[in-house]
């Protein structure tokens, strides 16, 4: 059903990387999925080895540099990526209160050096083909600074910048570069919030949209829409007016 044969996805063990994996597995196809959670990370990889795709499951920290380059040329020396999925990532806020610096530190590196260590390489293995795709797992948070969330906004923030300014670098030499920015979806993570989710939608109705915006290179993967327009039109507000607004949202746990 889709494209490709060689995948590679990061948080592959839970939420919306693990329901992308499972989409993608079939007879003819390679999944490397990673996780820091070995039990999870396997039982995805056993789901998706029920449906006949060929998976590796590696138990890896994704803001580990030297571990993904070392992990990406070693599935390239056996077959080339395809697609590659930058999806590892954690969620968290202040609650009603502030963040502390550990929490800052470890949303940042999953977020941001997870990302940065996961692109990097995969480019440079794709580059002499002349070929292949990277998709970056942004968030609907990235349009504007929540308060409650401020790391986390500006984690997803940075993500797809980059990621947007990379696909203008890339794409004429045959790269796709593709952000996604998802809503709320039901995971794990989501379901620590304490909060009603608008549009709140379910993994695998998620993963093929996803999905179906990579096919068509769709530079930005934005979804719901009543909740990505909803956003980018407080993002456009006065900041007086959204001062206030954010004042009586509720906060991220």
């Amino acid at each position: 059903m889709w494209p490709w044969k060689a995948i590679l996805i990061t948080g592959g063990s839970s939420g919306l990387g693990q329901a992308m994996a499972l989409e993608l597995a079939a007879p003819g196809v390679f999944l490397a999925i990673t996780g820091r959670d070995k039990a999870r990370l396997d039982a995805v990889a056993d789901a998706c080895k029920m449906k006949g795709a060929a998976v590796g499951a590696f138990q890896i920290d994704a803001a580990n540099f030297t571990a993904m380059a070392g992990l990406i040329a070693e599935i390239e020396a056996e077959v080339p990526l395809d697609l590659v999925i930058a999806n590892a990532g954690v969620s968290a806020g202040t609650g009603g209160g502030d963040e502390t610096d550990e929490q800052i530190a470890e949303i940042l590196a999953a977020n941001v050096d997870g990302v940065i260590a996961t692109v990097r390489p995969a480019l440079a293995a794709m580059a002499p083909r002349g070929r292949g795709q990277i998709a970056i797992m942004s968030s609907l948070a990235s349009f504007r600074g929540f308060g409650g969330a401020p790391t986390y906004c500006a984690s997803k923030a940075f993500v797809r910048v980059w990621g947007e300014a990379l696909r203008a670098d890339w794409r004429p030499r045959g790269l796709k570069i593709n952000v996604i920015c998802p809503g709320f979806v039901r995971s794990r993570m989501t379901d620590k919030n304490k909060f009603k989710m608008p549009f709140l939608m379910d993994a695998d109705r998620a993963a093929r949209i996803m999905l179906r915006g990579l096919v068509a290179d769709k530079p930005r993967i934005a979804y719901p829409w009543p909740t990505y327009w909803a956003t980018r039109l407080i993002a456009g507000l006065p900041q007086l007016l959204t001062d206030m607004l954010m004042a009586r949202l509720p906060k991220k746990g």
